[in-house]
């Protein structure tokens, strides 16, 4: 099992907030790059905004790859996501994803990586930030059709990336019809391709209601044996049932309330060999933070024996 890092965030000086999903520009980029290697990541996840987005070209893309393999750490996995049924966003969602898989193909990544997550239909109406008793875009608001109309839009791009060696994957996340393993299921069987699979984030099934719909270990059960890229991450969780409500901190994978040991095993148990992403720390020091999650990780492998 290789160790990837799924980038989303940059503090590194100086550091341009309106900038924080895209890699440092310039000469920061090279250093940025060289301390990612130096933690021990065997490549990283970028998304399609890091080459352009829409309007991404082949010249560029490549020159991109260049700066990463030579830093050694390419780049294994794309990602795109959006909703693929609600009318106000699945066009554009439809293309992103699009892009991405043209774009894995120009750099060599393996994956493309997809949340099926949206806005709120009516802002009026939206649930607000995650941990409420309810969520917009959910799985338990969606409707047969918006399955279908999904699977439908994951097999006919699945089956061009899979002409390419691309796998598409579904990410399990908040604001989604993939909000946890039995929905995620149901989308694998629609859509019936075998270049569709599965990204397990038990961080997401964790942080999206005020009380789990499913605990973590039940999830990596049910998806680990369709699973072909793993986002990992972890929170600790503050419930308030005064005010219906649970506040989630962001700390490195050995601290949160998440199993990973548990996690692993059943992973490994299920063949998975494919890359297990740490998704980077939201705040602070994230390079540290990091470290010391890819440490952990490590050091459960070689217990595992993996």
């Amino acid at each position: 099992m290789k160790i990837a890092y799924a980038y989303r965030r940059s503090a590194f000086y100086p550091f341009y907030a309106d900038e924080a999903w895209i890699l440092p520009t310039g000469k920061m980029r090279g250093g940025y790059l060289q301390k990612v290697k130096e933690i021990g990541f065997e490549g990283i996840e970028l998304g399609v905004d890091n080459f352009g987005g829409a309007e991404a070209t082949k010249e560029r893309v490549l020159e991109i790859k260049r700066e990463l393999d030579d830093a050694g750490v390419p780049c294994i996995a794309i990602r795109a996501g959006g909703s693929l049924c609600q009318p106000n966003v699945m066009d554009r969602s439809r293309k992103r994803l699009e892009k991405a898989v043209e774009i894995a193909g120009w750099v060599g990544a393996g994956i493309v990586n997809t949340a099926l997550s949206g806005p709120a239909r009516n802002p009026q109406v939206s649930t607000g930030a995650n941990g409420a008793p309810q969520s917009h875009g959910s799985s338990q608001q969606a409707s047969a059709d918006d399955y279908a109309r999904t699977a439908k839009v994951l097999k006919e791009i699945g089956d061009r990336a899979g002409g390419s060696g691309i796998t598409i994957t579904i990410e399990v996340h908040q604001h989604s019809l993939a909000d946890n393993s039995w929905t995620t299921m149901q989308l694998l069987d629609l859509a019936d391709c075998p270049n569709v699979l599965v990204n397990p984030d038990l961080g997401n099934v964790l942080w999206t209601y005020e009380n789990p719909e499913e605990s973590s270990e039940q999830c990596i059960d049910s998806l680990a044996s369709r699973s072909k890229y793993w986002h990992c991450k972890s929170l600790q969780r503050i419930h308030i049932p005064e005010i219906n409500h649970t506040y989630f901190l962001r700390v490195p994978l050995p601290d949160g309330d998440i199993d990973y040991r548990y996690a692993i095993s059943a992973m490994l148990k299920a063949g998975y060999d494919g890359y297990l992403a740490i998704e980077g720390a939201n705040t602070g020091d994230q390079l540290s933070k990091d470290r010391r999650s890819l440490q952990y990780v490590r050091e459960l492998l070689a217990e595992l024996g993996a």
